[in-house]
């Protein structure tokens, strides 16, 4: 009965309704549709980045409205403040930012669309305190990146998949999105190199496709994928609706299963092998720009932040600590 559901969710999904929208009542759903629509139309918005800010505003809509017609009349600034500061509870610093971020959108998205007074709604969106590159990368050594690709068995069509794209996570720095996105025209066998399409900056790249990880998809693809599969993405489905590219989602799943298998129940998100991409080469000996070309950042100021555990670097032109033996 439930996997009958989810292939319902899916079919369902492929109507346009997007998943996450399916059991809010169309007034919801079609806001929040239109929202969408103008962010990839107007914004020129990433996908992943509409589909965030599409549930941060379901998720408004549906704490202020419910199942009631949306009125912005009735909207609040103590409904805007209560908003940002409680979604989700017990939020950090940076997920309370972009609420407010989504928020500013929609509300000037209605002033565009409709024509709403909210100015002053806009004003009233609090301002979350946060400093750039405050945090520290968290990252994994070279010893538990092997360990985590130890522990999938690849004995199963599955298992092969999820370990390629595992390899293309930890070899190649790629986002989810962009493991999904590959499709069998994007590989050179013979110049070994991948073709990236479409990146989160829509620019085009081509990157050295490293022995182990061509090696990883090759197996899947021979010995695992389909020989009827029709569709060119290089990673699909295995059961109804079979040959469908995967989403995201997927590789999220894959990633966390091993990262349970390794024990490290407090792991969690790809984002961290991207990091350990950039640890590997700053110890390595990379420089920053050369980090930034490996894991396609439009400026290096983006990659600023992977300074802070270039330990080696750092004890280079680190200071004696005040009152220490010099």
């Amino acid at each position: 009965m439930s996997a009958a559901l989810r292939h319902l969710l899916v079919v369902l999904g492929a109507c346009g309704v997007p998943r996450f929208l399916q059991a809010e009542p169309d007034s919801v759903q079609q806001e929040v549709c239109r929202f969408t629509d103008h962010l990839k139309d107007v914004c020129g918005l990433a996908e992943c980045t509409r589909y965030q800010r599409g549930r941060i505003i379901r998720d408004f809509l549906h704490q202020r409205f419910g199942r009631k017609h949306i009125d912005m009349e009735q909207l609040t600034i103590r409904d805007i403040r209560r908003f940002v500061t409680r979604y989700p509870d017990g939020c950090n610093a940076g997920a309370a930012h972009v609420a407010g971020v989504t928020l500013r959108s929609y509300l000037r998205f209605r002033t565009m669309q409709y024509n709403d007074p909210v100015e002053e709604l806009i004003a009233a969106v609090p301002n979350v305190a946060g400093w750039r590159l405050a945090a520290l990368p968290e990252t994994l050594s070279d010893a538990a990146i092997e360990q985590f690709l130890n522990s999938f068995d690849r004995a199963t069509a599955s298992s092969l998949r999820d370990y390629a794209m595992a390899r293309c996570l930890a070899d190649l720095g790629l986002r989810a999105a962009e493991v999904v996105q590959i499709q069998l025209d994007d590989l050179n066998w013979r110049e070994g190199t991948l073709q990236i399409r479409r990146t989160k900056s829509r620019r085009g790249y081509v990157i050295p496709l490293p022995e182990p990880t061509g090696r990883a998809i090759a197996d899947y693809i021979r010995l695992a994928r389909r020989k009827t599969t029709t569709s060119r993405a290089v990673f699909v489905r295995h059961y109804a609706p079979a040959d469908v590219p995967l989403g995201t989602g997927r590789v999220h799943q894959a990633v966390h299963a091993a990262y349970v298998r390794c024990g490290w129940t407090e792991q969690s998100g790809t984002h961290l092998l991207r990091h350990s991409v950039a640890r590997r080469l700053l110890r390595s000996g990379s420089s920053l720009k050369e980090v930034a070309d490996v894991l396609r950042h439009q400026s290096i100021d983006t990659t600023a932040i992977y300074t802070k555990i270039d330990l080696r670097s750092l004890e280079a032109v680190a200071l004696p600590w005040p009152g220490s033996k010099s």
